[in-house]
């Protein structure tokens, strides 16, 4: 029975759709957690003890121009008239769907007379056009822009047009554990302004979710729903202590979450100078489903020119890695942001893409080279599996079918291998047919001067053996390869052709060009069509080679230093067609 590697885009899909089904009963990461049974309080019962506010009386009649006419608001009967109502219209990609135009809504509030207004990030992000009500006046809208965001923080500066809006100010006061607070906005997109009391109940809890990550976020009891987000968080006198973000988990929370003042504060003022914080522009929702081990960022939209855009990312891919630092493993943006903050704006991080709507892995540079295709589709690196003696991997788990991936085995054929993926250095990779046939792994090769690989994803080696068999079905000259400390900067590569020769490679895969370390020619190969064994065991950047059991030469780089990386095998053709050659196993050892 033959099985070619179409199977690996079902399996994406597959993933995302238990994701989904997930998300339809539990956190949404856009939506802050719907909570039907808590619809916001819009009667505002909660206040019944002030209504008078006696320590502001100067002002009850006139709430659109507080006092001594500097436009800030200074009582919470006034909080309403700097608070806004924000509706967006944009094109997103659904968690594994195609593209969608849709609406949603958030709310904000004015900072500055000038119309600069404070929201979360994912109110406004991916949006086309956002319209802004002031006030509680839904009888007027204004147009507004995005001035800047920071999408790990989860906030956004937009500029409405117009001037002399009334705006709030921060709270000047430590924010302890215990005070009261009020929850302000325009929940469930309901027109109607609600205002719902509470208290601080936790001063830094973790702000990680699955479409930002937040130094710390202040937790707190004053209910909110969707809608919320962006809206603000305020004292008894109108000050503000954070912006709503998200709520606890469904179906019935009881602790909602705001982005504290000391954390925020520093934030906005670069965004309203028009600098992003912490952003490549992109929409992005981390999953990880570990039952069928798939995780990365799905990209929901991307901003044009941003720096995402400009490396070729596209709505619908997946973001494997980013800076070779595996994405999406806990189910929240932290390694995404993690690296972000460890990097200035203009540095150039190497990212892997798995591209949903064709089944491609694309590798590419933000800030730097663009996305190309180098395999055609396995979302291997999403996440690598748990480390073990000989083989160091990266801290989360996933990139394995199911269970966890073996560091030293013997891969057989008699199934379809998970783990694995494959690439093309030179040639038409559409002329590369791989598949499982009878038990054997089968590289079909119909083009000239075809570079084709096979890598195991889950662990990187310093220490290694690899030996394989392989069966040429076909007179024709060719070449069999052996990789080891494969990276992004390169790897070894013993290359042997059924004509006798062989060389040591070093591939560098920053100028994408091979450098022969040494070469020769042995006995021990069996030429034409006919079967042969090869080895090769990689010490840091010691190479000894093996054919048919025999010892053919230790070798030392002082030049290129691989000392670690992923193993894997190769083919490659020359200009004699078709190349078909079986492997009937590829075991990974301690030498």
């Amino acid at each position: 029975m033959t099985t070619r590697y179409a199977f690996l885009k079902p399996l994406v899909f597959a993933a995302l759709f238990v994701l989904a089904v997930g998300l339809a009963c539990g956190p949404s990461a856009t939506q802050e957690v719907a909570q039907p049974a808590q619809p916001a309080q819009p009667a505002q019962p909660a206040q019944p003890a002030q209504p008078a506010q006696p320590a502001q009386p100067a002002q009850p009649a006139q709430p659109a121009q507080p006092a001594a006419g500097t436009g800030a608001v200074s009582s919470l009967q006034d909080v309403q008239q700097a608070v806004i109502r924000i509706e967006a219209v944009g094109t997103f990609y659904p968690l594994g769907e195609g593209p969608a135009t849709t609406g949603w809504g958030g709310s904000g509030f004015i900072i500055d007379p000038s119309g600069l207004a404070v929201t979360n990030n994912h109110v406004v992000t991916g949006a086309s056009l956002l319209k802004v009500y002031v006030g509680g006046d839904n009888s007027k809208s204004y147009n507004a822009s995005v001035v800047a965001v920071s999408e790990c923080s989860d906030l956004a500066v937009i500029d409405i047009e117009g001037e002399g809006f009334p705006y709030l100010e921060w709270y000047q006061g430590d924010i302890t554990v215990g005070m009261d607070v009020y929850a302000a906005g325009y929940p469930l997109l309901d027109p109607e302004y609600t205002l719902t009391k509470g208290i601080v109940s936790k001063a830094k809890a973790s702000g990680n979710t699955s479409w930002a990550s937040i130094e710390s976020v202040l937790m707190h009891d004053a209910s909110i729903n969707p809608g919320n987000s962006g809206g603000p968080l305020i004292t008894p006198d109108g000050k503000v202590v954070g912006i709503n973000t998200f709520t606890g988990s469904a179906p019935a929370a009881t602790q909602f979450f705001a982005i504290g003042r000391d954390v925020a504060k520093p934030i906005i003022e670069q965004l309203k100078g028009g600098q992003d914080v912490d952003t490549l522009g992109v929409s992005g929702e981390a999953f990880v489903v570990e039952d069928v081990g798939v995780s990365g960022i799905w990209v929901q939209s991307v901003e044009a020119g941003s720096p995402a855009s400009n490396a070729g990312i596209q709505g619908g891919d997946i973001i494997l890695k980013l800076a070779d630092l595996p994405m999406g493993g806990d189910g929240t943006m932290s390694a995404y942001c993690d690296v972000l903050r460890s990097h200035k704006a203009g540095d150039v991080l190497r990212v892997e893409v798995y591209r949903f709507a064709t089944g491609e892995k694309l590798v590419g540079e933000i800030n730097g080279k663009k996305l190309e295709v180098v395999s055609g589709g396995d979302m291997s690196g999403g996440a690598s599996a748990g480390t073990s003696s000989g083989g160091q991997s990266s801290d989360q788990t996933g990139g394995q079918a199911s269970g966890e991936a073996p560091a030293f085995f013997t891969e057989e054929f008699d199934e379809t291998p998970t783990n694995w993926w494959w690439m093309t250095t030179r040639g038409d990779k559409n002329l590369f047919n791989l598949y499982t046939d009878n038990g054997k792994l089968v590289f079909e090769l119909n083009g000239q001067n075809l570079y084709t690989y096979f890598f195991y994803d889950p662990y990187i080696y310093s220490s290694v053996l690899l030996d394989t068999q392989a069966e040429n079905r076909g007179k024709n000259n060719n070449n069999v390869g052996l990789v080891c400390q494969a990276s992004e900067d390169g790897w070894y590569e013993f290359s042997v052709a059924n004509n006798g020769l062989w060389w040591l490679w070093a591939y560098n895969g920053r100028t994408d060009k091979y450098n022969m370390l040494t070469n020769g020619g042995s006995t021990a190969v069996r030429m034409g069509k006919d079967t042969n064994r090869y080895s090769l065991m990689c010490d840091g950047s010691t190479i000894t080679m093996y054919i048919n059991g025999q010892f053919i030469k230790t070798y030392t780089d002082k030049t290129y230093g691989f000392k670690e990386g992923k193993v894997g095998i190769g083919v490659s053709s020359f200009d004699v067609l078709p190349v078909i050659l079986q492997f009937e196993y590829i075991t990974i050892d301690q030498p």
